[in-house]
């Protein structure tokens, strides 16, 4: 079967998303681009801009957007995959599918460490490391892109651990202090060898969340210099108020808010990144499964809650949970240009909010209502089930 793959890639798709009312780009430096159509020739963006200005003949796929809003495809900095998709912390099915529902294209693991009977010896965590990355890469629930194979640090592990699990294609750490690792020295030179083969880094930051983990302070986080600085609002339990700011002030590297973590914390790590002008350090990440729950919902009660209560606009916010997280973490979608990966959320205001449009509503604390999501040129949900229904939907007037 695998050898018929490149006939089907061969045969070129076609989509127009036209009658834009407004499109959000998920670049931090310019959130709002003066568009009513884009373009998208197989998985990848083509053009962005006036109708008037662009060849959309030829479409195999034309939705009128019905004036409403197009964004990038959510992208989701922390979670915690297990077995297909299914989480044994909370024993639910379809977690993943859900959160497509909720506007998230895109998934980013933070170590599979709920996995029953995780090894913990260098063999199986690094085999388990690569079972999950080939895994997550061949199954994509609803299209949803999981980048997982993301292996807990334990002692015993050497370069040469690190140089092998990147040439397996092995691409994140879990994060660091889940496993044995729990000094700054021991943790900063395993995530150098991680950065010397391309490997990404994230760190725990707060008070234990698993049986097992324990505090991360503000020191270990310096020290340890990972690339990302995991829930920095803790997960739950976050740092004192000092050592957040210290993280934020201290550090260049992405500050990562979840919504699994300490809301007040959160909102004092984007207030500091502001007050230093870094706002390009911020994403977003739920944090989950986890013990609290499953969240599909989560992504965009993040962006809610930091535009309503951390006076952002929300357009901006939108761009920490799309543009900030795929700059940060390497990735090809979470920008509306062309050339970056087709994957977009189409959503009105909620019917009924009390919000002018779109962005109004979301400033005053309202959940978008999503109407259509697409991934890689493809239309994977119509109406969400999840979010409130939007007061206007697009229409598929071709196929």
């Amino acid at each position: 079967m695998a050898h018929d793959e490149p006939s089907k890639s061969a045969v070129q798709t076609k989509l127009v998303i036209r009658n834009i009312g407004l499109l959000l780009s998920g670049d931090l430096t310019n959130p709002i681009l003066d568009a009513d159509t884009v373009v998208a020739i197989g998985d990848r963006i083509a053009a962005v801009g006036k109708e008037k200005d662009i060849d959309t003949s030829g479409a195999t796929v034309t939705i009128d957007a019905k004036c409403t809003a197009l964004a990038p495809g959510l992208i989701d900095s922390h979670v915690h995959p297990v077995c297909g998709d299914w989480t044994p912390r909370q024993n639910q099915l379809g977690w993943i599918d859900s959160y497509l529902h909720g506007g998230v294209t895109t998934m980013v693991s933070a170590g599979e460490v709920h996995t029953p009977g995780r090894p913990k010896d260098i063999v199986g965590l690094k085999a388990m490391a690569i079972f999950a990355q080939r895994v997550f890469q061949a199954f994509r629930p609803g299209g949803v892109k999981i980048y997982a194979g993301a292996p807990i640090l334990e002692h015993g592990m050497v370069e040469d651990d690190f140089k092998e699990l990147a040439a397996a294609g092995v691409k994140i750490l879990g994060e660091v202090g889940l496993g044995s690792v729990k000094d700054g020295k021991t943790a900063h030179q395993m995530v150098s060898w991680a950065r010397k083969y391309g490997i990404q880094s994230t760190i725990h930051t707060g008070g234990p969340s698993i049986p097992g983990s324990s505090l991360i302070d503000k020191d270990m986080v310096l020290e340890t210099d990972a690339d990302v600085i995991g829930h920095v609002n803790g997960g739950h339990t976050a740092l004192p108020d000092n050592q957040i700011t210290a993280l934020c002030e201290s550090s260049t590297r992405a500050l990562e808010i979840v919504h699994n973590g300490n809301e007040r914390a959160g909102l004092l790590a984007l207030r500091t990144a502001m007050e230093l002008k870094q706002l390009h350090r911020v994403i977003l990440g739920t944090d989950s499964p986890a013990g609290s729950g499953v969240q599909p919902l989560g992504m965009v009660r993040m962006i809610a809650l930091l535009s309503s209560l951390g006076e952002i606009p929300a357009e901006v916010a939108i761009c920490l949970a799309t543009g900030n997280t795929a700059k940060m973490r390497n990735l090809d979608c979470g920008l509306i240009a062309p050339g970056r990966e087709a994957s977009f959320v189409l959503m009105d205001k909620a019917q009924h909010s009390a919000g002018k449009n779109l962005l109004d509503s979301i400033q005053k604390g309202d959940l978008p209502g999503i109407s259509m999501i697409i991934i890689d040129g493809v239309i994977s949900a119509h109406r969400s089930r999840n979010t409130p229904p939007a007061t206007v939907v697009p229409e598929v007037v071709n196929r």
